[in-house]
Order: structure tokens, then C-alpha cells, then sequence
């Protein structure tokens, strides 16, 4: 009996182990790139935005979101705080003199080889959408040196704009910013033939580095989301936007700054919609 009882500890012991080893080794990172993104937003001037993103790589996809978002994670996971009322309401706010960073571009994008893979926070659901990976890359015979990396070119029309982008194939990962991926090489460079979109590389970490390292990014922003199209994404997106408090206040949650905040902002919304220059000019 004592015999069977080890065995069966033992059994356990090892499909635990398998377990965390297989999850372990799909997040575990093969590649970790800094691009700094710069963009006219604004058509009203000639301004740039400009903010890091991060592209993790793993065995068989890349993840790509803001750096300013995965650090405001990060401090809302160890600074938040959540009151829960009397009436059943709840209160959410943040540890004092804790300030939480903001993106304007709070989005997760996953690319693999079968698809690229959108999710989006609209309000409190998280919607995705998928797009095939972009096949209609012309590959040109010119090279660059962008960063001390080799570079050859390439060109793509995607969503209304014409793009030129940089890759190398010295680094052998089909992957790149945003939804550009697909090239024999990684996206070292992309831009649109306006200048208004640029996305370029600044910053790896050594592979030495990566040993051991999995994805800094948390699963609550690519798991357990509503499919949808990206209408109905942008719409959606839309709707959350324009009744941010009526939406909150349906969860029993109150805004700790007042809503008045909230119906400011969203005029000012509505005004600056007249000038927004997308990176997407269509669906």
C-alpha cells in the first residue's frame, strides 16, 4: 500500500512538472525588441507622438503592445485598491502618491504564423479580431544599414497607406511592429510614404539575457476575449468611450474624480475626432 502511495505521489509530481515545463516553455522568451514609435496624430499640426512599444518573441508567436501600458500594469497590479461600499457599489482608486502612466494606444497584438491576432478593452469586456498575416510584400533589391544592422527593403499598401519597410534577415524572425510581419527577416524599420507613421528599433536584449525570462505580459490581455470584426471592434470601442460612466456605474463602480471629468473629456474627444490621422485609413 505504501508502495502504490509513493507511486502515485511520484506520478503526480511528474505530470506537474510536465505541465509547468510546457507552459513555461510557450511563454518563454526567444526575443525581446524596443521600437519607438513616432506619429502625426493630429492633422492640425506637425507635432509627432511619440512612445516605446515592445515586441516579445516566444517559440511560435510575437507579442507587440505599448511599454507605457505594460508598466502602468504592472503598478495598477501592486498599487490598486478596490472599496467595496455599503450600498454594494465599489470604489476603485490607487495607493497614495502612486501615478499609473497612460498610452493612447492600449492595445495587444499577437502574431504567429497562421494569423495576426487584435484585443482591445472596450469598456470592461476585452473584443479581438483576426487578420491573416500580410502576403503581398514586394521584396526590393536595395540595403541599408539602420542601427548597425543590415537591412534589406521592402514595400506593402495595408489599410489605405503605402508602407517601406527595413528588415534583416541576419535576424531570422519573421516578425515586426504593430500587424507587420511576414518578411524573411525582422522589421528593423516601417514607415509610411507621408512620414505620418514611423516605427523604428532602438533597443534589444541580448540573447545571453533571455535565459529563464518569460513574457512580461499579463494573460488578462489576450485570454478569455470576445471575437468580434474590427467594425465592430471600433465601434464598440466608440460606445465605451462615449458612456464611460454609464457603462461603469452598470458594474456597481463609481469614479473616484467625479463623471463631470468624464463628459469634459469626452467633448474634447468628439472635437479631436475631426483631426485624427490613423495609422489604419480603412477597414
Amino acid at each position: 500500500m505504501h508502495y502504490y502511495k509513493k507511486l502515485l505521489q511520484i506520478l503526480i509530481l511528474f505530470y506537474s512538472a510536465l505541465s509547468y515545463a510546457q507552459s513555461y516553455k510557450q511563454d518563454s522568451l526567444r526575443g525581446e525588441f524596443i521600437y519607438q514609435l513616432k506619429a502625426k496624430l493630429d492633422t492640425r499640426t506637425d507635432n509627432r507622438y511619440e512612445e516605446p512599444f515592445s515586441l516579445q518573441i516566444t517559440d511560435n508567436r510575437a507579442f507587440f503592445a505599448s511599454s507605457v501600458s505594460l508598466k502602468g500594469d504592472s503598478l495598477s497590479a501592486n498599487s490598486g485598491t478596490t472599496t467595496h461600499n455599503p450600498d454594494g457599489s465599489i470604489t476603485l482608486g490607487w495607493k497614495k502618491d502612486v501615478e499609473i502612466p497612460k498610452t493612447g494606444l492600449s492595445f495587444t497584438i499577437i502574431q504567429s504564423n497562421e494569423n495576426i491576432q487584435y484585443f482591445r478593452s472596450a469598456g470592461m469586456p476585452l473584443l479581438t479580431y483576426k487578420e491573416p498575416v500580410m502576403k503581398n510584400w514586394k521584396l526590393v533589391n536595395e540595403t541599408k544599414v539602420i542601427n548597425t544592422i543590415n537591412c534589406k527593403k521592402a514595400e506593402v499598401t495595408y489599410k489605405g497607406r503605402n508602407w517601406i519597410a527595413w528588415y534583416s534577415p541576419e535576424i531570422p524572425l519573421p516578425y515586426g511592429p504593430y500587424k507587420f510581419s511576414g518578411l524573411p527577416g525582422l522589421i528593423v524599420k516601417i514607415t509610411d510614404d507621408k512620414g505620418d507613421w514611423d516605427f523604428e528599433l532602438v533597443k534589444s536584449v541580448p540573447v545571453s539575457k533571455l535565459k529563464g525570462k518569460v513574457i512580461n505580459i499579463k494573460k488578462s490581455r489576450y485570454t478569455e476575449a470576445i471575437e468580434t470584426t474590427q467594425p465592430k471592434l471600433k465601434e464598440a470601442v466608440r460606445n465605451a468611450d462615449a458612456n464611460a460612466a454609464a457603462i461603469l456605474a452598470s458594474y456597481g463602480t463609481t469614479i473616484i474624480k467625479g463623471q463631470e471629468m468624464l463628459r469634459q473629456r469626452e467633448k474634447q474627444r468628439e472635437e479631436n475626432k475631426k483631426y485624427e490621422n490613423p495609422l489604419e485609413l480603412s477597414n
